[in-house]
């Protein structure tokens, strides 16, 4: 099932849900025990010191102060007064089990911190609005560098759970365990750095209650990896697709050439590089076409000679937007990328179109700044869709997809695929699986899931500085560790990753 991501009004609906239902108290619980869990797997041994507010988050904090007390972990309880029912009633079961509550102080704090060897955070959850009141400030500031592991219940305190940014000074989590569904601010950009590793815990919930909030879905690895294509025994190059790219002007012809080569090793029965220049012999199976003008070689291509899918844009130069409209007309499945990525363009689209955007490029489409984008990409995605048509992939770490049906957060990747020529290398992969017949939302999920383990392929092999044909060459193990898990090759890629510790995430 795929994991939600939840707005602050979408986890404010799902508990409403569940205290209707009466089952608000027995979500509290499992929510407690995830926490309590997270500690004893990440530091089984030691002193526990826990921090709870007066909200639901604090109530978390209790109840899994109860369930290590009953491990026969040492527990610390520092809380603040409690407002909400079901933390003052949480309160009453840790004082009826023998375990004191202390009231919350910096001098309790710092006291408390010397004796403890890890924290748990329950004190400000997905209802908070930065700034930090100055006294939290100081607490949050204690924890910081008290140089202790900490585990967050549902958000790091301090984070605002509904954008990318940070304000202030939040705490620094070890390890997140997050309930109901995961959260912007766990997802995306400098917030996410404060969470640490993110655990979303299983808290039984009803089917469906926190995917009908969900501002987005992350799909498991396996409901992604069944998008890939399955070629069989009697396939051939005409079978498997043809895919043209149409771009490189003098002094940017290398990415038109790395999105070719990235086509051909997804799998496309037969590329072929259009442009008005020069184009490097990457690989001789890549076919190379020189126009004196692409525009009037496209004229005159008639329909039979068409190929099943475009990938256009890659160092397409100053007749980008002339070059794109024309293959638009075609109306067959359509990569577009850089210099295609014109807002000249938008109404000109259509259903089979899939757009490529990274941050910057999307805010010159939406004629906004890069940093409204980077702060809210699920926003920004669903806008771009809306604006644009087809299927979106605003670029980043992670990638969101906006289809007409949803949006999507992809999963993995490493960060060395900050490099020049990755989102060539993305949009060769896309036209591919596109020429192979998948639809465009599905080429989107599937494209990008396929970029990103072979980023972490690479990554295990060279560490941190990556190149797009170090992605390239792992694009066939890439394959091979999706399709097959439990083949060697994925057998050794996982053990690798492991070991070295390059994933973004563990799925």
């Amino acid at each position: 099932m795929p994991e939600p991501v939840l707005s602050p009004a979408g986890v404010k609906a799902v508990d409403a849900r569940l205290e209707k239902a009466g089952l608000l108290d027995l979500a509290m619980e499992e929510a407690g025990r995830a926490g309590a869990d997270a500690v004893q797997q990440f530091s089984p041994v030691g002193r526990v010191l826990l921090l709870a507010g007066g909200g639901a988050n604090g109530g978390d904090a209790l109840v899994a102060a109860r369930h290590l007390h009953a491990l026969g972990r040492g527990v610390t309880v520092l809380a603040l007064p409690g407002k909400h029912p079901l933390t003052r009633l949480n309160r009453r079961r840790l004082k009826a089990v023998g375990v004191p509550v202390q009231a919350l102080t910096v001098a309790a704090l710092r006291r408390s911190l010397r004796n403890s060897q890890v924290v748990v955070d329950g004190l400000l959850g997905t209802g908070f609005t930065p700034p930090l009141r100055p006294a939290l400030q100081e607490l949050v500031a204690l924890v910081n560098g008290s140089g202790r592991p900490v585990v967050a219940l549902d958000l790091p305190t301090g984070l605002d759970a509904r954008v990318s940014s940070v304000a202030g000074e939040p705490v620094h989590a070890t390890v997140t365990v997050t309930f109901s569904g995961l959260k912007p601010a766990l997802v995306y950009g400098p917030a996410a750095h404060h969470a640490g590793q993110v655990i979303l815990a299983d808290l039984r919930l009803p089917p469906g209650w926190a995917l009908r909030e969900a501002l987005a879905l992350r799909p498991t690895t396996a409901e992604l990896t069944a998008l890939l294509p399955v070629r069989f025994a009697d396939a051939h190059k005409g079978t498997a697709g043809n895919v043209w790219v149409i771009g490189g002007h003098p002094g940017t012809v290398g990415a038109a050439a790395l999105a070719g080569w990235a086509a051909l090793r997804t799998g496309a029965g037969l590329v072929t590089v259009h442009s008005e220049a020069q184009v490097p012999l990457v690989t001789p199976e890549l076919m190379i076409r020189q126009h004196p003008s692409l525009l009037e070689a496209l004229k005159d291509t008639p329909a039979a000679k068409r190929p099943d899918a475009l990938c256009v844009g890659m160092g397409l130069g100053p007749h980008a937007v002339q070059v794109a409209r024309q293959v638009l007309t075609w109306r067959l499945p359509t990569v577009l990328d850089a210099d295609a990525l014109h807002p000249e363009l938008a109404g000109h689209g259509h259903t089979h179109c899939l757009w490529t955007p990274h941050p910057g490029e999307a805010a010159r489409l939406l004629g906004t700044s890069t940093t409204n984008v980077t702060r809210d990409p699920i926003q920004a995605a669903r806008a771009l869709q809306e604006r644009l048509g087809g299927v979106i992939v605003l670029k980043g770490g992670p990638s969101t997809i906006a289809t007409p049906d949803g949006i999507f957060v992809s999963r993995g990747g490493h960060p060395g695929m900050a490099s020049a020529g990755m989102g060539d290398t993305l949009s060769g992969i896309l036209a591919a699986l596109l020429a192979q017949g998948l639809r465009t939302e599905q080429a989107a999920l599937a494209g990008v899931t396929l970029h990103a383990r072979a980023g972490e392929l690479a990554g295990a092999q060279h560490g941190y500085g990556l190149t797009a044909t170090d992605l390239i060459s792992q694009l066939g193990s890439a394959w091979e560790t999706l399709k097959h898990p439990t083949s060697p090759t994925a057998a050794a890629w996982s053990e690798g990753v492991l070991m070295n510790g390059s994933r973004n995430e563990l799925d």
